[in-house]
């Protein structure tokens, strides 16, 4: 006899590449990320940054946490400049973590805006699924299988990607800044 029984329903996804999920094994990488989201630095700005933080990490190791996050892709060299015989690298982020939890009452107020995001989404996700289903089926049957899922979800994870996508460029643009303006 179940001492427990309970029905537990997905609350979050988590969608991500296996080397950037190992890249923020480390919350200093996660430091890094939101300093290099702001501006471009080099190692030795980032270096002070992170002090002025409170991570006492020498030199070399935050050169090796910038290593890591630049392997997995999530920063990159924005700028070149000649230093004293030297080339300083200027390092920015292409990457932007939100770790945040959401405060306890938060489903019951935001549901009404739940409701309405699903039924929107739904209906996009028809139109763009009639639209260019053939092309995301195609891009599925090329993905590699994840290495943690037994069951694969070739297209969710798609679609996850292109609305991902899609509200960075609308953030790049200025579109949800613009939106989120009006609420003022």
């Amino acid at each position: 006899m179940a001492l427990l029984e309970s029905d537990v329903p997905i609350r979050e996804v988590v969608t991500t590449a296996p080397e950037k999920a190992k890249a923020l094994e480390n919350d200093v990488r996660a430091k890094i990320l939101d300093m290099l989201a702001a501006e471009e630095m080099t190692i030795e700005e980032i270096h002070d940054e992170l002090h002025r933080r409170g991570e006492e990490k020498a030199e070399t190791t935050v050169r090796h946490h910038v290593n890591v996050l630049k392997d997995a892709g999530m920063i990159e060299i924005a700028r070149l400049e000649e230093a004293g015989g030297g080339t300083r690298k200027f390092y920015k982020s292409n990457t932007r973590v939100f770790s945040y939890e959401l405060p306890e009452e938060a489903d019951e107020t935001l549901a009404g805006a739940q409701s309405t995001t699903s039924e929107e989404l739904a209906s996009l996700i028809e139109t763009l699924y009639t639209k260019h289903g053939t092309e995301i089926e195609a891009v599925a049957r090329e993905m590699k299988p994840c290495e943690y899922c037994d069951t694969q979800h070739y297209e969710e994870f798609i679609v996850r990607e292109l609305l991902n996508r899609a509200l960075i460029e609308l953030g790049d643009s200025g579109t949800l800044d613009d939106v989120f303006s009006t609420d003022d």
